[in-house]
């Protein structure tokens, strides 16, 4: 994948997890992120594709990770799930990105931002999550 697709997951999964964290509108979430972000520097389409459909998918995406899981959704820490929320996304909503390519941005994600063995905890339940959705 692109760079620039990769810094667009990166700034999706902030912002998702803004979201999370805040409550705030998705939408002023958005318009934060295209003013303070260069939009050369990133796949803005797709972020804005990421940014509204993980939130507009929610109830779906964490019923589809739910049997993936080895605790509730909301008991998950916020930025690997975040990250589990893009991933499900991506895999069941961006049939055109290959599923080894969602798992291993995702795990990327979780090695920048998770804590210190959440990659391995995001690879092992988007593994899951890919041998039942796609």
């Amino acid at each position: 994948m692109s760079q620039k697709r990769s810094q667009a997951r990166h700034h999706a999964v902030q912002a998702i997890y803004q979201w999370q964290m805040t409550g705030q509108d998705i939408q002023d979430i958005h318009n934060q992120f295209l003013t303070e972000q260069d939009p050369s520097s990133f796949e803005v389409e797709y972020f804005n594709t990421l940014l509204s459909g993980v939130p507009g998918n929610l109830d779906d995406l964490d019923a589809q990770l739910g049997p993936c899981l080895d605790r509730s959704i909301e008991s998950v820490d916020p930025v690997e799930r975040a990250i589990l929320r893009l991933g499900a996304f991506e895999l069941i909503h961006q049939l055109e990105v290959p599923y080894k390519v969602v798992i291993n941005e995702a795990v990327e994600l979780a090695k920048v931002f998770g804590a210190e063995k959440g990659h391995k905890y995001v690879n092992g339940v988007l593994d899951k999550l890919a041998s039942q959705v796609r």
